[in-house]
């Protein structure tokens, strides 16, 4: 039987979940949902496991870029299926994680990582995956790496930016450069 998983085009499924928000006493969880995206871009992207060695250079370059997806009106979230309290452990403890300024959701029952399809088979923990999902909610572009590889915020940023744009956009495009025109009929 073949697995079905979120691709392009879909909408991307409900969910309602934990997340660590802060690491101030009495700030740090929240409930993060569709709702907190509704009609705006958003990346959501996803880490293995907690206490790991790939997955905080990844969390923390989103960090670093944190700015640059504000500027382009995007909702910047990022998930596993740790719980909310292996999370909250795990900035409190590492420094390149303790100002993270995007919520990291739990995704403890595994519900949304299985709908989007993106649990290994091994371990039934997320792939590195991540999804520009645009206004209307539909999945725009993802990308998903093995568990041993992370990957490039900068190009997060490049793909966010030419979909923005609204137009054709050639190979390797980047912000600022001319898009193409194609005749029409």
């Amino acid at each position: 039987m073949a697995n079905s998983f979120v691709t392009v085009g879909d909408r991307f499924p409900q969910f309602e979940k934990k997340a660590v928000v802060s690491i101030e006493k009495g700030k740090e969880f929240k409930t993060v949902s569709n709702k907190d995206i509704e009609g705006r871009w958003a990346v959501m992207f996803w880490w293995p496991k907690d206490f790991t060695f790939v997955c905080p250079t990844e969390i923390a370059e989103f960090n670093k870029n944190y700015t640059n997806f504000k500027d382009r009106e995007t909702v910047l979230l990022g998930a596993s299926t740790d719980n909310e309290y292996v999370h909250h452990a795990w900035r409190v403890h590492h420094k390149d994680l303790t100002d993270l300024k995007y919520p990291m959701i739990a995704d403890t029952s595994r519900s949304l990582a299985e709908e989007l399809g993106i649990l290994s088979a091994e371990e039934k923990v997320a792939y590195r995956a991540t999804y520009i999902i645009d206004t209307e909610g539909i999945v725009r572009w993802l990308s998903i790496n093995d568990l041993s590889v992370g990957r490039n915020v900068a190009e997060v940023l490049r793909v966010l930016d030419a979909l923005q744009t609204d137009e054709l956009c050639p190979c390797n495009w980047n912000k600022g450069q001319e898009t193409i025109d194609a005749p029409v009929g």
